[in-house]
């Protein structure tokens, strides 16, 4: 999904505006949408996949993405509707969003192995940036323990796919 985009540029991308930057600690409802705007975007990083590629193992892969990541962006809203709380989209969710919408762009024009293993490096560099960006700055600062409990476990499996964009990856070299 992220071409050039190693693991310590998406963490800023994540964390790196200018509240969050500054030592402001996101609300739980910007920390909600932050949440399911990076499972969107591994969703519609995972559907280019599945269209552009013949590779097996890596339309294997971008499937458990849109299987996995939409199953958990629904716990996500239905957590939100329970708690009568709205997501707020902020500076950090926009600029992934924007930021994907390039990348999408720039993968769009690869074509055959080129594009599985920019597919797959990049899997491995957001999953990576992910998972640092949950352990160290949003589950911290989340202050709802459902919420909390819910990062945990999109941490774990964020770690599961980690391990599936590696391998997968590793095939392609």
């Amino acid at each position: 999904m992220f071409v050039r985009l190693s693991t310590a540029v998406a963490v800023v991308c994540l964390l790196g505006t200018p509240s969050f930057a500054q030592g402001a600690k996101p609300t739980d409802p910007q920390i909600a949408h932050i949440a399911y705007t990076a499972g969107v975007i591994d969703v519609t990083a995972a559907k280019q996949a599945i269209k552009k590629s013949k590779n097996k193992a890596v339309v294997s892969f971008a499937k458990d993405m849109v299987r996995d990541h939409e199953a958990v962006n629904k716990q996500a809203l239905a957590l939100v509707k329970k708690l009568k709380v709205t997501p707020e989209d902020n500076d950090t969710s926009r600029t992934l969003a924007k930021q994907a919408t390039a990348k999408q762009a720039e993968l769009a024009k690869l074509k055959g192995a080129a594009y599985d293993k920019a597919y797959a490096a990049n899997e491995v560099a957001y999953h990576k940036a992910v998972i640092g960006a949950l352990e160290t700055q949003l589950i911290p600062a989340s202050s709802n323990a459902d919420l909390k409990s819910l990062l945990q476990t999109g941490v774990k499996i964020f770690q599961g796919h980690l391990e599936h964009a590696e391998h997968v990856a590793a095939e392609l070299k």
